[in-house]
């Protein structure tokens, strides 16, 4: 199979946390970073740390490819220049969704309106990001893909605010994004849905 971008990165971090562990040299990280950053397969790539541990649930001296997310490697939608960091809707409506960046902290308010905000085909500017969301007298829809984390703590008051999961999925690897969902509901409703991700176009569905 043919190495990837981040498949070569992955290997590239493996190498620079055995050399912050001792287990190689600098002269040794650079002849081998050589090696990765030249191969064109997998198999070219797996020599490179046979003689290193692997991260947890990993096959012993195989390398997954970048699409299996395999834990201890950073996901690969991690990353990217922030998108907006609010979604106001005043008797009105307002939408993020599709192909954006979520910024650390997004903030989302609906007053007699309507907010619906999207992250299934989303990227993250960082591993943890908050959105709070204010909701009175109107509604806010978040849509998160089933292979995040996901952490409600928000407030309903004569509102809901509330997580419905019927996806199914199991829970998200710790190296997945992880988003926390909080604010308040007043005369109104939160609702975050976990649903399965959507795919980009060409990419075949699991």
């Amino acid at each position: 199979m043919r190495a990837s971008d981040s498949d070569r990165e992955r290997v590239a971090q493996v190498l620079h946390a055995a050399l912050s562990e001792g287990r190689i040299t600098v002269d040794e990280l650079e002849e081998r970073l050589t090696t990765v950053y030249a191969a064109k397969t997998l198999g070219e790539l797996r020599p490179v740390t046979a003689d290193l541990p692997l991260p947890a649930g990993s096959s012993s001296g195989v390398l997954q490819p970048a699409s299996s997310q395999v834990l201890g490697f950073p996901d690969e939608r991690i990353g990217g220049h922030p998108g907006s960091a609010s979604s106001i809707a005043v008797m009105s409506g307002a939408t993020r969704k599709g192909s954006w960046v979520l910024p650390p902290n997004h903030n989302s308010f609906a007053f007699w309106g309507g907010v619906e905000i999207d992250l299934r085909q989303a990227r993250f500017t960082e591993k943890n990001s908050t959105i709070t969301a204010v909701a009175i007298m109107g509604g806010i829809d978040i849509v998160v893909p089933d292979d995040i984390n996901v952490d409600v703590t928000g407030i309903g008051f004569m509102g809901a605010f509330e997580l419905q999961d019927r996806s199914g999925a199991p829970p998200a690897p710790a190296t997945a994004p992880t988003v926390k969902i909080t604010g308040l509901a007043f005369w109104a409703g939160v609702t975050v849905y976990r649903r399965p991700r959507k795919r980009a176009q060409g990419e075949l569905e699991s």
